[in-house]
């Protein structure tokens, strides 16, 4: 066997043990994941997406939402993403159980959206609200002013009011507004995005995750007297 072929035969070698350790240590890691019952008020985590919620993914992943917006929380000690309230806490891999397609996505031209169904209010912003939301996806200049955000009037429909005006329907300030006697609402693919972003909670703490990645390491306690020690001076 010439050099050119045990040169080849070792490339190959490397490169198959490397894609093997990588498979197989990522199976050993997360392969064997399972959901976490909590026994105080008889749930499985990550709790699964209700239907409604559920079609809204598929939303979602049809208008490309995660070109712009990531659904990954950055530890404490590497982002400022829990300062800025994306997050009580980082994402681990068990969030994603349910999953059967993960949009953590790669650029944040918006904010992370990971726990945009539990966020605290800021301001006029009412994340708990779902006309919050569709206003918001109407056009975000309306609730986030300079927002560089596409406005989705396609996901509303204009209509007629017949009898009392639908509970659902868009309060929007000129020129915005629909013309008297006319409402907009949204439409079936609107609402099950919207369900989807309120269902967007990562709020449970995994016991066995919590002292790993959760909490931010404490530094070193300087030990008592140590700061008005002197160094000894060598002889």
């Amino acid at each position: 066997m010439n050099r050119i072929s045990i040169t080849a035969l070792g490339i190959f070698a490397v490169l198959a043990s490397s894609w093997t350790g990588i498979v197989l240590s990522n199976q050993r890691s997360y392969g064997g994941l399972t959901p976490f019952v909590d026994k105080d008020d008889n749930k499985a985590y990550p709790l699964q997406l209700p239907g409604l919620a559920a079609q809204g993914k598929r939303v979602y992943e049809d208008l490309g939402c995660a070109v712009c917006h990531t659904q990954q929380v950055h530890a404490a000690v590497t982002s400022t993403d829990i300062k800025r309230g994306w997050g009580d806490r980082q994402s681990v891999a068990r969030d994603y159980l349910w999953e059967d397609r993960v949009v953590l996505g790669s650029l944040r031209a918006g904010p992370d959206l990971r726990n945009v169904g539990a966020r605290k209010p800021e301001g006029d912003r009412k994340y708990d609200d779902p006309a919050w939301h569709y206003r918001h996806l109407y056009d975000a200049r309306l609730t986030s002013p300079g927002s560089n955000m596409p406005p989705f009037p396609f996901l509303f429909e204009q209509r007629k009011i017949i009898g009392q005006a639908s509970p659902k329907a868009l309060t929007l300030p000129a020129p915005y507004s629909a013309p008297a006697g006319y409402e907009i609402i949204p439409t079936a693919r609107g609402e099950a995005l919207v369900a989807y972003l309120m269902n967007l909670k990562d709020t449970f703490n995994y016991p066995e995750e919590s002292s790993k990645v959760y909490v931010e390491p404490k530094k070193k306690e300087k030990p008592a007297g140590a700061e008005h020690s002197q160094p000894k001076e060598k002889k």
